[in-house]
This record gives C-alpha cells, structure tokens and sequence, in this order.
C-alpha cells in the first residue's frame, strides 16, 4: 500500500535539486505531496527535469534565493499554480570558505551570511502569509551541528548556522498563535558533493591527505558513520506530517550524536 503521509499538502524547498534539497523533494513526491522546488544550479535543474518522477506534482524554477527580487518573482509563479502552501523548507545554503578567521576575506564571510541567513528570511517573509490564510503549516529551517556546536576553520558557516537557530526559535513564538510550526534540523557529516569539498579545502589548509581528513570527520560521531542525504528527507516528512503536530521550536540533530567538531 502506498504511503500517503503527505496527501496533497504542498511544500516549496529552495535548493531542490541537489543534495538534501532533492533527496527531501523525492521522500515528499513518494509520501503523495506536491513539491515546489528552486535552485541556481542550471545543471541540477537539468538533470531534474528528466527524472522520471511525477511531473503533475512536481514543479521546477530557477531562482537565485540570495537576490530578493528573484525570489518575489518565485512565488508569483508558484501563486500561479496554487494558492495553499503548507510547509516551507529553507534548504538552501553554501559551506562558505575554510580557514582561521585572521586568513578569510570580508567578501567571503558576507556571502556566507548572506546565502545561509538572510535568503531564509527572503522565503519565510513571502510564505508566512500563505500560511497564516491556510490556518496553520510549518516551516523547517535547515541548519547543522555547526550551529550549535563550534566548527574550527569554518567560522562564517558556524556563524550562520547558530543564526538560524535564532530565527527558529524566534518565529515558533511568534507564530504559534496562528498555528504554524517552526523547527530546524541540524544535520551532521552529509555524505555528497559538498562534503568532498569541505574534507579537500581542509586536506589542503592543513597539509594532510583527503583520507585522513575523512575518517578523523567520521570518527567525530558515535555512530561512526556518514548520515545519508534521506535520512533529513525523512526527518522533514515527519515534521510536515500530523504525527508532529505539537512538535514546534525544536532544534532536531540527525548527525548520530557528535561529540566533537574538531
């Protein structure tokens, strides 16, 4: 029998074609919702749109969800095609530069901030409106164990991390009332694309072999093991679902218990 979790709840993901972003919008199309998705990746988006999935309940933009006016001209499409949202998910976000703070550029820690922080408050401005007239919906806040532990040599990501934390708590209490659920995920060590990255400008900061620099990374949890990209998919469903309807302000590590970040 087919799960049906999310039978026709609708939810927008930015940075939905890679990575978490994907893995999520394909756990959502399994569970019977529809999913709007963006990224600024062209090539991702391409590989998207020929994935056999649904195309009657999936829906693919390009947006770059760091520039306000790209995202306002989202959700005029998106309001095209629907008037109910139910679930916000604010995936998108970079790994920003790796070094001692002394060696990073100002541009660099802007960016971070920028792509991490504020384009959540982009999306969440322009959703919480669909959300209040739907009587209810959550949002889900993508941040990491950075943001609630320290991270050496990645001190803007951490920064932006903690911040989203902030938020999330923030906007549980403001709209509570309108029964609208805000929780983060703090997702651990990803196996993907953007930990490849992070272990090889490690390896090359530090002067140690890439293979070194993974196994200390997978050595920092108890389970020691990479998390997968659906098991944050998953987790997202369950915050969506009725079965999470009095789950709200919470900060949920799905990172198999780190116990150290360094």
């Amino acid at each position: 029998m087919a799960d049906k979790t999310l039978k026709d709840k609708k939810i927008i993901i930015s940075a939905g074609a890679s990575g978490i972003g994907w893995a999520t919008a394909k756990v959502c199309l399994s569970k019977g919702a529809s999913v709007f998705i963006c990224d600024v990746n062209k090539k991702y988006l391409a590989k998207v749109k020929k994935h056999p999935m649904n195309k009657k309940k999936l829906f693919i933009y390009e947006c770059d969800a760091s520039n306000e006016y790209e995202v306002k001209e989202l959700f005029k499409l998106i309001l095209k095609k629907t008037k109910k949202i139910d679930c916000l998910i604010n995936n998108v976000g970079i790994s920003g530069p790796t070094g001692t703070i002394e060696k990073l550029n100002s541009e660099d820690w802007e960016n971070t901030l920028k792509t991490n922080v504020i384009s959540h408050f982009y999306f969440t401005k322009l959703v919480i409106p669909m959300l209040k007239k739907n009587k209810g919906g959550s949002i889900i806040n993508m941040s990491s164990t950075a943001g609630i532990a320290g991270f050496p040599l990645r001190s803007p990501y951490a920064a932006s991390k903690w911040a989203i934390i902030g938020v999330t708590k923030t906007l549980a209490m403001e709209l509570g009332k309108f029964n609208i659920r805000v929780n983060a995920i703090c997702p651990g060590l990803i196996k993907g694309d953007r930990m490849t990255r992070v272990i090889r400008d490690k390896s090359k900061f530090l002067k140690l072999s890439k293979k070194s620099i993974e196994r200390d990374f997978v050595s920092m949890s108890s389970l020691n093991n990479w998390i997968l990209e659906e098991d944050i998919g998953k987790t997202c469903c369950f915050l969506m679902s009725d079965d999470a309807l009095r789950v709200s302000g919470q900060v949920i590590s799905v990172d198999g218990n780190t116990e150290r970040m360094n």
